[in-house]
């Protein structure tokens, strides 16, 4: 679901009704910050900072950022250093902290197990941020965006406190012996003795074919407890389509039969499996059960749910525009640094606009979507497309490569009520991420009523007897 849209809240809630609630890792760093500088309403990072079992580095956390009674309104919020493969401890401190405070306060009042979901795109901040999930409990964490070959081996050495390498995707060539491309975090550096005890979370990888997921399965470093089948009308990021990319007359990538996921070949694996992608409805869900799989991964729905990050008002707009048919989604091929296809769900006001588009200067400040390549002087340097295209080239970075990117980043934070302003008052505009189901989430509306909970989607999709487990991002 982006950036905070799934929530502590929102994962406690259904984690609470015997569900898997699964929190975004994405960006946790900045959303921990800018909840600081609006003083912590309702002292709830408090509560997890308090519980956080190093003191000494909650405390340099919490003095550095907290803003008691909340910045002034007009007033930009603070702006941390970009993530490197080699940052400084205090920015590697604060993906632990806020990690931990994000899971810890998703466990709470309930007995039952939360998730975590990350990126794999979003590298840079890998490590810290999971040993971070892992002090709080974390009982599974997925990953897709790419091919998270890697993590199960990160989880396997952070359960003993061993010190875990992650290689960072390098895009060109790097003369041997120049520059090793390893990150490394090592928690005995970090941590505070005694040391707690932890236990490694399960891992499901987010795929969207056959061949990958076979192939996290024969190639992963460590065990993989099961798989997320994400299908193209799932929100955020979509895999491409296989094969040369072709487009239709909306400018929306074409997805065809190589793009079908076979089931049976799915069960042949061995692994549970949960299907993604338009399941948001006890149809789909009885679809999926009968097919084999352990249950479905919603989005949309509980997106859109009164415990959700999202933006009231934004919430109401696209809710309005469910109960009426209207609400449109495209899939823009370019919106997204990664290169990935990316769901837009089309308001005005938002990015999806193009007079908003066009309005807003392009500022790289967050870097969370920045690719690392090789320099001319055989040193990792980074760029993003969604950057100054001057900056962008003088980086080597092709102009083609910068038309119609998104800084989502910015935009992402946006979408939770945490829009930076900037120095000419320009005010981060959103720009909102959801399945092509949109319009079926009208359905969750009691006669009347202009909202849902997340235990009215519950129930709505488990009905009376069925209680598989769901997952959510």
């Amino acid at each position: 679901m982006g950036v905070g849209v799934s929530n502590w809240r929102l994962a406690q809630a259904v984690s609470s009704l015997g569900q898997l609630g699964v929190v975004s890792g994405t960006a946790l760093d900045q959303v921990f910050v800018r909840r600081l500088a609006d003083g912590d309403p309702g002292g709830h990072m408090r509560r997890g900072v308090e519980a956080f079992p190093f003191p000494a580095m909650a405390r340099r956390i919490w003095e550095q950022f907290f803003i008691p009674g909340g910045k002034p309104a007009g007033d930009p919020y603070p702006v941390t250093p970009m993530h490197h493969r080699r940052e400084p401890r205090s920015l590697a401190e604060l993906s632990v902290v806020a990690n931990f405070v994000e899971v810890f306060l998703a466990r709470q009042g309930h007995s039952n197990p939360v998730g975590i979901n990350f990126l794999e795109k979003v590298q840079l901040p890998h490590l810290a941020s999971l040993y971070g999930a892992m002090l709080a409990g974390a009982g599974y964490v997925l990953m897709g965006a790419g091919i998270p070959l890697h993590i199960p081996a990160v989880l396997d050495a952070f359960v003993t406190h061993s010190p875990a390498e992650y290689k960072l995707s390098v895009s060109g060539s790097l003369p041997s012996g120049v520059e090793d491309p390893g990150m490394r975090f090592d928690p005995v550096q970090f941590g505070e003795r005694p040391l707690p005890a932890l236990a490694r979370p399960r891992f499901l990888a987010i795929v969207s074919s056959n061949a990958l997921a076979s192939t996290i399965l024969r190639r992963a470093s460590g065990v993989v407890n099961g798989l997320v089948i994400e299908g193209p009308s799932a929100g955020g990021h979509n895999a491409p389509p296989r094969g040369k990319l072709q487009l239709n007359a909306a400018g929306e990538p074409l997805y065809g039969d190589r793009d079908r996921v076979s089931v049976p070949e799915l069960r042949d694996l061995g692994v549970p499996f949960w299907l993604a992608g338009g399941y948001g409805s006890r149809e789909r869900l009885l679809e999926a059960l009968s097919q084999g799989a352990a249950g479905v991964q919603v989005g949309t729905a509980f997106a859109f749910s009164r415990e959700s990050g999202l933006r009231e008002d934004l919430k109401s707009r696209l809710l309005a525009q469910a109960v009426a048919g209207t609400g449109r989604v495209t899939t823009n091929p370019l919106a997204s640094p990664t290169g990935y296809p990316f769901k837009v769900a089309q308001l005005h006001g938002s990015l999806s606009d193009a007079a908003t588009y066009w309005a807003r200067p392009r500022v790289c400040d967050l870097g969370f979507l920045r690719e690392a390549y090789a320099t001319t002087d055989s040193s990792i340097g980074y760029r993003c497309s969604a950057e100054p295209v001057i900056c962008f080239l003088k980086k080597g970075g092709d102009e083609a490569a910068t038309t119609g990117r998104i800084c989502l980043c910015n935009a992402l934070l946006a979408n939770i009520g945490h829009a930076q302003i900037r120095r000419d008052g320009l005010v981060e505009p959103p720009l909102v991420t959801v399945g092509d189901d949109l319009n079926s989430i009208a359905r969750f509306l009691s006669p009347g009523s202009n909202s849902y909970s997340a235990q009215e989607v519950v129930e709505s999709l488990l009905g009376p007897t069925v209680t598989p487990p769901m997952l959510f991002q």
